[in-house]
């Protein structure tokens, strides 16, 4: 087992982000596997509660791991190979060229965070957040629901804009600086509430495909994105490219 390096000039709670990071890497902490309680980490590494839970933050950050509410922490994702990236020009829109959708903004409102949004976000429980919850239609056909959840401190005119003809993305590269740097993107399967359902015209607890999606400037968290799309229409494709060495 790796251990800590007190004597290195790198801050202890990124020391743990890297050994634990390796091990989900190399798959010794396997994927859909809990991860060991802060108090037992505490104990490996000879570490504060402090360190463990900056160190696993950091990992929900950057999509290793996620926590569930009453359960604990779990092992998310595979990890991409090394050399491939998501195109951070990903189409807001999520469909192929030629197909045109609308968006009606259902509700938008300043919220406190709830459940794990404050560490999705990368703020605290007291800060404010703006929600913004919008449908995606294609003629009359409902395809795609979608949450956004932006710290308000960010962007706090994000609400008088125009949400149904203006594109997120646009508004805040190109109306307010806030330059895309990084798209963490997640697919998973969903399955509808009561709400969702009704929303889609399908029986409550269908199955529909779920991306979450975090953008970053910098290394800051500027907005949190929950998308369901129903499963019986339209495809969508995630394309891949090389980075250049």
């Amino acid at each position: 087992m790796e251990h800590i390096n007190r004597e290195d000039h790198q801050k202890l709670y990124m020391q743990l982000y890297e050994i634990m990071k390796k091990k989900i890497e190399a798959g010794e902490w396997a994927v859909g596997s809990q991860i060991p309680t802060e108090d037992e980490i505490c104990k490996m590494f000879n570490v504060s509660r402090a360190t463990v839970r900056t160190a696993i933050l950091e990992l929900v950050r950057q999509g290793y791991l996620k926590r569930q509410q009453g359960k604990g922490t779990f092992i998310f994702r595979n990890v991409i190979s090394e050399g491939l990236s998501m195109l951070t020009n990903f189409s807001e829109s999520l469909f192929d060229e030629g197909i045109h959708s609308s968006i009606s903004v259902l509700a938008r409102t300043v919220m406190m965070p709830v459940d794990d949004l404050a560490d999705k976000l990368d703020i605290t429980q007291d800060k404010h957040i703006i929600y913004i919850k919008r449908l995606r239609m294609i003629g009359n056909e409902p395809i795609l629901l979608q949450e956004s959840y932006v710290p308000y401190n960010i962007c706090p005119l994000l609400l008088e804009d125009d949400l149904e003809r203006s594109s997120l993305l646009d508004l805040f590269e190109k109306k307010y600086g806030i330059r895309i740097t990084r798209i963490i993107n997640h697919l998973d399967v969903a399955y509808l509430n009561a709400d969702e359902s009704r929303l889609f015209g399908l029986e409550e607890d269908s199955a529909a495909l779920l991306m979450t999606q975090l953008f970053y400037s910098g290394d800051t968290v500027f907005m949190y994105m929950r998308s369901v799309k129903r499963p019986d229409r339209f495809q969508i494709s995630i394309e891949l490219e090389r980075k250049a060495i």
